[in-house]
């Protein structure tokens, strides 16, 4: 199937780019023809955020938007920070010690989930093909090297690899322009920045693991638009462990709360899921949460290198937009309207070409410059040393130095650096701590398996496991002796075991538990998972999230 454009992601970057080529199109008498493919079983499916929603480009994109009838109808009314000690006391921050860019008034306390939905079913009636349930598995190159579509993976292969009844090739969707938004660690993105060293002039990327849980609370603990948000505990303890939270007051006397862990933490025993149920027995967040009900579980992984992590854009025939670029201004704990920023500008970049009469096939350097002339360039700009400074000086420290940095606007004549990749932190497990966490009382804290039911992930099992080693020896030859294998920890759905098997260890992959959060990518250290899509519609169904 031939398009003028492919994007690869139903999330806010790939469906602003989608409508913002529409809106391009009518506007200028264009023709332009744009498919969209999303490996979730519908739009919104595997979209996971706090979310408090900053409506700049939304504004943008669609003015009118209030008439439209868009799912922002809860504004922030409260907006509170606070520093945890440990895990009983607090310290609200006074708002004037709070940075501008994190104050949250004037944004909306919502679902970006149905955000999304809300953006696919525009997207539908501009005129996009929108198709659902169709992972993009593949990248296809031109006779030059050059991107020119995606293939989506194959239906029906059995684990072993043969074809069963139920059997379906994929398509070949081919484009003069293909764009990646596939979110953070994108495994198209991922191809591309290793075969186009897409990553050689910037810096090292970071990224954390976010938690997220919706719960119906009783009418008495429940604020409507009340934004809170923490940092300190149970971060600063074993491992060099940082972490933040969320507690958003949604509507219908509903919450969503959650906690993010950077995955720079060296103690291999950390699990960053019971980091998570420990944080909710703390009396600011328990208050709220008792006589509850915890309605959906999800986790994702998060990019948090900031501009000077930022790969090179462009490459031949294609743009990375998005998490899957790096687009996210940790200062305002924020990313879907920078995510939606980036996908609007890669749109204009693209209808340009093709209004020029381009048939594709080179690397859009408009791109850049447009970001650099916006004020997504700015925002990101501003924020630059916000997450190496938490990496460089802890918490309290790196959140004052983060304030004074924000004082000059972000304008401090240097850029602080963190070299050291997230997966090369670990110490060895024989000198680091053991950790005992509570055990789940089911009422505030649960355990992996009844989380993952929640999320209402489903797989098809038999087919070949998504989740690759690219040596398989590796997990009981060196990441066991070495570091008590992490994967059985840093693994939010228990996909990962050791297990015994006739006396001896065997690593087993639970991959029909997969959330698809990315994170096993990533922090493994030795580099030796590789997720790739499973079947298209697998993966978590998140209501609401």
């Amino acid at each position: 199937m031939d398009f003028d454009v492919v994007i690869v992601g139903g999330g806010p970057g790939g469906l602003a780019a989608a409508c913002r080529f529409m809106q391009i199109a009518e506007k200028t008498g264009q023709e332009i023809s744009v498919c969209l493919v999303e490996k979730g079983s519908e739009i919104g499916a595997h979209i996971l955020s706090g979310a408090v929603v900053e409506p700049r480009a939304l504004n943008e994109l669609f003015p009118d938007w209030k008439a439209m009838g868009a799912p922002l109808t809860n504004p922030v009314t409260v907006d509170e920070v606070y520093y945890l000690p440990n895990g009983t006391n607090r310290i609200r921050m006074p708002s004037m010690a709070v940075p501008s860019a994190t104050h949250n008034h004037g944004n909306y306390a919502t679902s970006l989930g149905n955000l999304c939905r809300w953006l696919g079913e525009q997207a539908e009636n501009m005129g996009v093909n929108v198709f659902p349930g169709f992972a993009a598995s593949e990248i296809l190159y031109d006779a030059n090297g050059a991107v020119c579509g995606v293939a989506t993976g194959d239906m029906g292969i059995s684990r072993e690899g043969e074809h069963k009844p139920t059997y379906a090739p994929g398509y070949e969707l081919r484009a003069r322009y293909t764009l990646f938004a596939e979110g953070c660690r994108g495994h198209l993105g991922k191809q591309l920045m290793e075969k186009f060293d897409l990553n050689a002039s910037s810096g090292t990327q970071h990224y954390a693991i976010g938690f997220k849980e919706l719960w119906d609370v009783t009418p008495e603990n429940h604020v409507p638009g009340k934004v809170l948000h923490t940092m300190g505990w149970p971060g600063n303890h074993f491992g060099g462990l940082f972490t933040g939270s969320y507690l958003y007051h949604l509507e219908n006397n509903q919450v969503s709360l959650g906690l993010i862990v950077d995955l720079s933490y060296s103690n291999p025993y950390i699990s960053p899921f019971d980091e998570f149920q420990r944080f909710k027995h703390h009396p600011l967040i328990a208050d709220v949460l008792e006589g509850g009900t915890r309605v959906s579980y999800g986790a994702r992984a998060i990019v948090k290198g900031g501009l000077s992590a930022l790969p090179e854009l462009a490459v031949p025939g294609g743009l990375l937009i998005g998490d899957d670029a790096g687009f996210l201004n940790m200062t305002k704990i924020k990313g879907s309207h920078t995510a939606m920023k980036s996908g609007m500008l890669a749109a204009e970049a693209v209808a340009e070409a093709l209004a020029a009469g381009s048939q594709g096939g080179e690397a859009l350097g408009s791109f850049r410059e447009k970001f650099e002339g916006s004020w997504l360039y700015e925002e990101l700009a501003a924020a630059k040393n916000s997450q190496q400074a938490i990496h460089k000086f802890g918490t309290l420290p790196g959140s004052a130095f983060i304030f004074l940095d924000q004082m000059t606007g972000g304008k401090l004549p240097f850029t602080l650096k963190d070299p050291t990749p997230d997966h090369a932190t670990l110490k060895p497990a024989a000198s680091s701590k053991k950790i005992d966490y509570p055990k789940p009382d089911g009422k505030l804290s649960f355990d992996k398996l009844s989380s993952v039911f929640l999320s209402n992930t489903n797989h098809e099992e038999d087919q070949p496991c998504h989740l690759q080693l690219k040596d398989p020896s590796i997990p009981i030859s060196r990441n066991l002796p070495e570091y008590d294998e992490p994967a059985q920890r840093y693994c939010p759905a228990g996909v990962y075991e050791v297990v015994e098997e006739a006396g001896q260890p065997v690593f087993k992959i639970n991959a029909q538990n997969c959330v698809h959060c990315k994170t096993c990518d990533i922090k493994d250290p030795a580099q030796n998972i590789t997720w790739v899509v499973p079947e298209g519609t697998g993966g978590p169904n998140y209501p609401n999230m």
